[in-house]
């Protein structure tokens, strides 16, 4: 008789990586660090990247009396798919740049389970690199919450979004996973509720280095700060408009370097009066985008001759629910 050997049973976990907009950002001040402090209200969409991820329960890793490094385990326990194109050596990539965060914390923290689960992740990216949506945050966040549960090591949101701040700045806004008011350098996040809306969003091919972008002598960098308080109270001032004193600090100096970027927002700047919004920049750019109002989100024949006519790739998304 021959014995029938179970074959191991592998799980799949599917996550949306979303994306984001910046309704307004601006910069109070600079910091000892060198990190710039900042004031602006993310708002998280349905649109994004997805990240897939194979758990087989007969591939596991024992930590018991190991001395590998949070490098070493990550090298071991992680395989990561479809980020080729973004990053030359994949272990730069910020999905791995998260695990390795993540590892590296519960050493410090003398909680690394016994056994922990080797994890395949597939990144079916979406996203234009370098737009200002991020979407290399999202998928670093997206990957260190997911792999708190797979690996059980039960770090709080609060926890997470501290060690997701040492990968990237806009890492903390997709572990807190709504739309928030971000100050500090993006990690200080307090929830606000913002009417559900569409957006007509626009991704240039352009990109202009974020560190020049912070270097650049024309860069406004002494806003005066908002209260809480005063940001919440006065969301009709930038969701639908863009009315004084929130604007983009970025934009005039990104639409001076990338003449696709001026282009881009010159289109929907031109649709403002029928779709009765202000259009803008998101982050440090590339992608603008433009507030829809009800009656024109519900036209699809004008939108669909909205994404057609535009100077480049164009999108209609609506806010995560």
């Amino acid at each position: 008789m021959t014995e029938n050997i179970a074959a191991p049973s592998v799980s799949m976990i599917t996550r949306l990586s979303p994306a984001k907009l910046n309704l307004f950002l601006h910069i109070t001040g600079k910091r000892a660090d060198g990190y710039h402090n900042l004031q602006t209200v993310f708002r998280l969409l349905d649109w994004g990247d997805y990240l897939h991820f194979s758990v087989s329960d007969d591939a596991v890793i024992s930590t018991i009396a190991s001395e590998l490094s949070a490098n070493q385990l990550c090298h071991q326990l992680l395989v990561l798919d479809g980020a080729e194109a973004i990053t030359t050596n994949i272990e730069d990539n910020l999905i791995s740049s998260a695990a390795r965060a993540l590892l590296a914390s519960a050493i410090q923290s003398n909680i690394l389970p016994e056994q922990l689960a080797k994890v395949h992740v597939t990144l079916d990216k979406h996203l234009p690199m370098g737009a200002g949506l991020g979407g290399g945050s999202s998928n670093a966040a997206t990957t260190m919450l997911v792999l708190n549960d797979i690996w059980q090591l039960n770090f709080t949101c609060d926890e997470l979004i501290k060690i997701g701040a040492t990968v990237g700045a806009d890492v903390p806004i997709f572990i807190f996973g709504q739309d928030a008011i971000a100050m500090g350098i993006g990690e200080e996040l307090t929830t606000i509720e913002l009417p559900d809306q569409h957006y007509l969003v626009l991704t240039p091919n352009a990109h202009v280095n974020t560190a020049k972008l912070f270097a650049h002598p024309k860069l406004q960098r002494d806003i005066a700060p908002l209260s809480i308080q005063t940001i919440q109270s006065q969301s009709n001032y930038y969701v639908q408009d863009l009315l004084t004193p929130y604007h983009n600090v970025f934009t005039p100096v990104v639409t001076s370097l990338a003449p696709a970027v001026a282009d881009a927002l010159s289109y929907l700047q031109g649709l403002e009066a029928q779709a009765l919004s202000t259009a803008r920049m998101t982050g440090s750019g590339s992608a603008v985008f433009l507030p829809l109002d009800r009656s024109t989100a519900s036209d699809k024949k004008l939108l669909a001759k909205w994404v057609t006519e535009a100077p480049c790739t164009a999108y209609i998304v609506g806010n995560l629910k």
